[in-house]
């Protein structure tokens, strides 16, 4: 392999300015391995860092992408833990749409025998954004009460299997009734469709949470909050509600959302004892004892494969990126190069 295929733009601002290139591959880092990548991973942070919406947007050109899957081509001098043909997955700060990576050998794990490449790229960041949510800021207990939103999606649905298998008592909400149906299938029984006046609905269906896991924002969130347990956690990693519909921002709508942000009172917090987290899974790639911490605690416990919900060839960046942030996909999206697994 003499050339790498990627995707750049050449600054944020517009999805429709991601274009494919090529370019020939330069010679490998003595502390790198270079992955010939068979899958990718799709998450809302390369939707918000394409439209330039995400504080860790890297300034000018780059290319998107923070979790792949594929095949160990070559191993630098100075690295040791990986061969030529071991099949792996990895995380990337950016740069993940791309044929071949050269990655930091810190940021790969073996990929399970059992899981094709499209399951592998589906892993790394969703579980890990579930993992770090649950134990490092939510503090969950076995039998306590966990409300998670958009639990068919990505994320939400490792945060579901996490949680169950933590010994918390896993509620999922979703947008539509065959999303509950998909969850169900999954075997979790306890999942609400998001009604309009989603306070109301806690209210009458008298729910409580010691522990709220939320990407969404706005309304949702603030009902989430006043649900909580004393003692309760509510941890925050994104804001679906600012997603674009189109190809770029709408500045004045995301202005109007901002400014009826939910805003919360300290006191109010000590008063209720109830807290807020926040968190950006990126900034972790920067911690690497922390991220090889997480990543060895989930090697113990034992999950079934992630649910790659839809599978898109590498060409298609486009329709898949349209797909999810149109809110229909369940489970994970992911690029495929030809001839995946």
């Amino acid at each position: 392999m003499t050339h790498r295929t990627f995707w750049q733009t050449p600054k944020a601002g517009d999805i429709a300015r991601l274009t494919q290139q090529t370019e020939p591959l330069t010679a490998l880092q003595p502390d790198r391995v270079r992955i010939g990548v068979r899958a990718v991973g799709l998450n809302f942070a390369d939707i918000f860092a394409l439209t330039g919406l995400y504080s860790a947007t890297p300034s000018g050109a780059f290319t998107p992408g923070l979790e792949f899957a594929g095949t160990v081509l070559e191993s630098g001098a100075d690295t040791a833990d990986f061969s030529p043909g071991d099949r792996v997955m990895g995380v990337t700060r950016f740069g993940g749409y791309a044929t071949v990576i050269d990655s930091d050998p810190d940021y790969l794990i073996p990929l399970p025998d059992s899981w094709d490449f499209a399951q592998g790229a589906a892993w790394p960041a969703q579980t890990l954004t579930a993992w770090y949510a649950l134990t490092r800021l939510g503090a969950l207990q076995a039998g306590q009460e966990v409300l998670i939103h958009s639990a068919a999606g990505g994320v939400g649905l490792q945060a579901m299997k996490l949680t169950r298998a933590l010994g918390g008592r896993p509620v999922g909400t979703v947008r539509s009734a065959a999303k509950a149906a998909l969850l169900a299938e999954q075997g979790f029984g306890h999942v609400l469709v998001r009604e309009q006046d989603f306070a109301r609905q806690l209210r009458r269906e008298g729910l409580r949470f010691d522990l709220v896991l939320d990407a969404i924002g706005g309304r949702v969130q603030r009902a989430s909050f006043d649900a909580l347990n004393p003692m309760g956690r509510l941890v925050v990693f994104g804001a679906a509600e600012f997603t674009p519909q189109g190809n770029r921002p709408n500045y004045l709508k995301a202005a109007w959302r901002y400014l009826r942000r939910p805003r919360y009172d300290v006191m109010d917090m000590i008063s209720s004892n109830r807290s807020l987290l926040a968190f950006n899974l990126i900034w972790l790639w920067e911690q690497k004892a922390q991220l090889k911490a997480l990543l060895a605690e989930l090697e113990r416990v034992p999950l079934p494969p992630p649910l790659v919900g839809h599978r898109f060839p590498f060409d298609d960046v486009h329709t898949a990126l349209d797909l999810l942030r149109s809110g229909r996909s369940v489970g994970k999206v992911v690029l495929e190069m030809r001839n995946a697994e």
